[in-house]
């Protein structure tokens, strides 16, 4: 059996900054909740190359005084933790000890630092863990940490980093959720020498919304405040109608600190219900703030995770508190006054009302309209026909001993086609087609096509679902680039952070299936060409679409482009409701009976057998 020792203390260090350190974002977040633990009001971070080769982060906080610079960078030295009982209640950021050790381990470190009233600062340089001597030097109040060359002693982590646009996109978003969670601290982030974000620092969470997540998104925000408990929900949710492709806008902060949280994910949507359009996910920024001993930030080593103590009470207070702010928008029209009949006439009115003029007396002879059916009568059979005929095949019956006049010659109008959401019918064929071993009984609902086949089997088809896979395929079989349309006015759509990342990354991507976009600065993607088959209402969608599934496939192209084609293909199908003219339905009816399409790209049925068998019993007939 090999031999049991201890780890060389440099070793335990790599191995603990592989856990908390993991790109320049972890550094970054690490960074700045210290500085807002230390009561900074103002924030500076500036990074370059996505913060590989440069990181810094100042504040004006308390400050370190010299003695304990040294200090402030060994394994599990911290200010924030005395006893064990504070691990229940905590309400720092940091409070692990770990967080400068684990730095410093993996990169060249200078700090500099003066306490609130010294006449003078100090500076330490540390270089893979190992600290110089401390020195005396002139700063300003608070702390300057810049970090250099990150993981240079660690080649093997290299690899796995990715683009600078990509890193510095995922500091962004760190720097962007430390901003919405502490309001009343004014935050700034330069990259590569461009200033790309600045909150005041007024105490207003509007302002940072606006500042971070741009004007639009903030215009489009309701507030919310309530409370269930001890339990406190405060800031913005969307309005229904500015639901985002992606959850990316869903920010949650419980007791100032950013989480990740399927539970308050659930009860924000569940708020939604009904409220929504399908695809759309409403966004949110939310400050919970509950009892410190009520949550446990300890379970996560990056401590976005929490657990509560009573998850059904948080549910309940975000759920409850938005769905009575959506309902309290949603005003029921007024009912129109209801008079009484006396009231409203007279006797002597009303008779006069009751008998027609001779005027308007009809001819028995012209007399068309459909005769009064009780209620508890069956419709006769000839207007349950006519009632479901179109309305091209109705033609009234001429009345007996009358010719009736021959219709006026109408000039023939061209009806106006839309150039996207067809379907491509086959050409005419000049041979005479047999019978297929189906025919087409109707749509119903404006979504599922009715057909028979020869076994007499009913099958409902979803044209969506159908025609969504024909455009997939017809996507992924085409050679020839996409017909592009240039825009008018260039079209700005903002993204997340991540997903701004990946796109970034993958523009020439973008430009193979008709989008030419640009980099307009700050999480927003500049869009001058859109393919000719997406309608201008649904571009900016497809590109967030298509932005985030770059960002959930981006290691294989294969299956990126996979997921590109299936966003195309379902924002170019025609969609549930829409109107569907015969012979379109024949095309899909036709490809569906042939087995060609059986799946929609995203894996659902594209129709639904039913046998004779089954629906006779139920009818109770087998």
């Amino acid at each position: 059996m090999p031999m049991i020792q201890c780890l060389d203390p440099h070793v335990a260090d790599l191995i603990a900054a592989g856990e908390v350190v993991e790109r320049p974002a972890s550094v970054a977040k690490e960074l700045l909740e210290n500085a807002l633990d230390a009561g900074a009001s103002a924030v500076s971070v500036e990074v370059q190359r996505g913060g590989l080769t440069y990181l810094r982060i100042t504040d004006n906080g308390c400050g370190i005084a010299p003695s304990q610079l040294p200090t402030a960078f060994l394994r599990h030295a911290t200010s924030k933790l005395r006893r064990a009982e504070d691990l229940t209640a905590i309400g720092t950021l940091g409070f692990r000890g770990e967080a400068l050790a684990a730095i410093a381990a993996v990169s060249r470190v200078d700090v500099f630092s003066r306490e609130r009233g010294a006449e003078q600062g100090a500076s330490l340089h540390l270089e893979g863990g190992v600290p110089d001597r401390v020195s005396e030097t002139g700063c300003p109040e608070g702390t300057t940490i810049c970090v250099r060359d990150l993981f240079y002693n660690t080649p093997a982590r290299m690899k796995f980093m990715k683009k600078d646009t990509a890193e510095g996109a995922a500091v962004t978003g760190i720097v962007t959720h430390l901003a919405l969670s502490h309001p009343e601290v004014s935050v700034k982030l330069i990259r590569d020498g461009v200033e790309v974000l600045h909150t005041p620092g007024d105490g207003q969470l509007r302002s940072a919304v606006y500042a971070a997540l741009g004007r639009d998104f903030a215009l489009g925000l309701l507030p919310v405040d309530g409370c269930g408990g001890d339990i406190r929900v405060e800031g913005f949710v969307t309005k229904p109608l500015n639901g985002s492709g992606t959850r990316g806008r869903q920010l949650f902060f419980v007791n100032g600190r950013f989480v990740k949280s399927q539970l308050l994910t659930a009860a924000l949507e569940e708020a939604y219900r009904n409220r929504l359009l399908k695809g759309k996910f409403p966004g949110c920024v939310l400050h919970i703030t509950l009892p410190k001993n009520e949550v446990d930030v300890n379970v996560h080593p990056a401590k976005t995770v929490v657990k509560f103590q009573n998850e059904r009470a948080v549910f309940d207070a975000v759920h409850y508190t938005v769905k009575d702010l959506l309902t309290a928008g949603e005003k029921p029209a007024p009912k129109p006054a209801r008079q009484s009949f006396y009231q409203s006439m007279t006797v002597q009115e009303y008779k006069e009302r009751q008998i027609p003029s001779p005027a308007e007396k009809k001819p028995l002879g012209s007399y068309s309209a459909r005769p009064a059916v009780h209620p508890d009568s069956p419709l006769p059979i000839r207007d349950s026909v006519r009632c479901i005929a179109p309305a091209a095949e109705q033609k009234s019956a001429p009345v007996e001993g009358k010719t009736p006049p021959s219709p006026p010659a109408v000039k023939p109008q061209a009806a106006p086609v839309p150039r996207c959401n067809t379907i491509d019918l086959p050409l005419q064929e000049t041979m005479e087609r047999k019978s297929a071993p189906w025919r087409m009984v109707g749509e119903a609902l404006d979504t599922y096509i009715i057909c028979q086949d020869e076994s007499e089997n009913l099958w409902l088809i979803d044209k969506h679902a159908a025609h969504e896979r024909l455009r997939f395929n017809a996507l992924k079989e085409r050679q020839e680039p996409p017909m592009s349309q240039i825009l008018l006015q260039p079209l700005a759509v903002d993204l997340e952070a991540d997903a701004y990342a990946a796109a970034m990354s993958r523009l020439s991507l973008l430009e193979e299936f008709g989008f030419v976009c640009e980099d307009f600065g700050a999480g927003t993607l500049l869009v001058r060409q859109i393919p000719s088959d997406i309608r201008m209402e649904d571009a900016a969608a497809t590109v967030e679409e298509l932005a985030e599934d770059l960002r959930l496939g981006r290691a294989d192209p294969a299956v990126a482009r996979d997921r590109l084609l299936q966003t195309m293909a379902c924002k170019s199908a025609i969609k549930a409701g829409m109107h569907t003219s015969s012979a379109e339905l024949q095309a899909l009816v036709e490809q569906v009976q042939s087995g060609r399409i059986q799946y929609c790209p995203h894996g659902r049925p594209v129709a639904v057998k039913l046998t004779r068998y089954e629906i006779e019993k139920m009818f109770k007939r087998a």
